[in-house]
């Protein structure tokens, strides 16, 4: 019979925790933080398809680094989660604390019961009112979680990036200083020797959640917006003015589904035009 090592549990969680912690600091770096308008994800992503940033439901939206095969699995079971807890209940039941225990829990049990934890860091944002009223929780490989106060950098060199933020971050930055100052920390670290470099716009991933709108608040900022954004264009990226809507407020006659969810607002007694089946 062969002879089995023996390992102590403490030695086990340590080696599943440095496993998980070199895979996550591989990657590439993500920031969240809360600005005037809502809450902004910027993340390091040359891809076009593999998205590290993603709605979960109305007012929350989901960030991720480390391997992408499991944070996406992850998505996936929260969209389900919400969607579950929206249509049994009401769609102002679903939060970001909520969904953010559930993956603790996941993560949580995971790391103690397999041999190979996840190697991924999450972090739930959920849009309030006001940037004060904001969360953002993160939760790490192991299942703990943290309510981190209005910004966040997860993944590459962290620390080093939420030092930038720490210095620079305030709450009532408008859409284009946050995004200036999320690249600006993004791009602090990587550089030769320790410098700083740049990140051009085609491989930056940004969306928002933006507090103005009513009902599904996630918007990504691609093309000639980011472009604007970078460059210091302060119109870019903005809310649209009441009355010229660039997002239809009515169904259109090619989508036929409405264009907005009004379950995230008070509408109760409100009677609303539905779309001809």
């Amino acid at each position: 019979m062969a002879m089995q090592f023996y390992a102590s549990p403490e030695q086990i969680m340590r080696d599943r925790s440095e496993l998980a912690r070199k895979g996550i600091a591989r990657g590439r770096s993500a920031v969240v933080l809360s600005y005037e308008g809502g809450v902004l994800f910027v993340a390091e992503n040359l891809s076009t398809t593999l998205h590290k940033v993603s709605e979960i439901y109305d007012r929350i939206g989901f960030a991720a680094v480390g391997r992408y095969n499991e944070f996406e699995n992850l998505r996936r079971a929260g969209v389900r989660m919400a969607d579950l807890n929206g249509l049994s209940y009401d769609r102002r039941d679903v939060n970001g604390l909520a969904l953010a225990n559930a993956y603790a829990q996941t993560l949580g049990a995971i790391f103690t019961e397999q041999s190979k934890p996840f190697e991924v860091e999450i972090c739930v944002a959920e849009v309030a009112a006001t940037p004060e009223d904001d969360a953002l929780y993160r939760v790490t490989y192991d299942g703990s979680v943290n309510d981190e106060p209005g910004r966040m950098a997860m993944g590459g060199q962290a620390e080093a990036v939420s030092g930038v933020l720490k210095s620079q971050h305030r709450a009532d930055m408008s859409l284009g200083e946050a995004v200036r100052v999320a690249v600006q920390a993004l791009g602090s670290v990587g550089g030769e020797g320790g410098a700083s470099r740049t990140i051009a716009a085609d491989q930056l991933e940004v969306a928002v959640l933006d507090r103005r709108r009513v009902g599904r608040t996630f918007r990504r900022v691609t093309g000639a917006a980011l472009t604007a954004l970078l460059e210091g264009d302060t119109s870019a990226g903005a809310a649209p003015a009441p009355g010229r809507a660039k997002t239809p407020t009515a169904p259109t006659e090619e989508a036929k589904k409405p264009s907005t969810s009004a379950g995230s607002a008070d509408l109760e007694g409100q009677e609303t035009e539905q779309p001809e089946a």
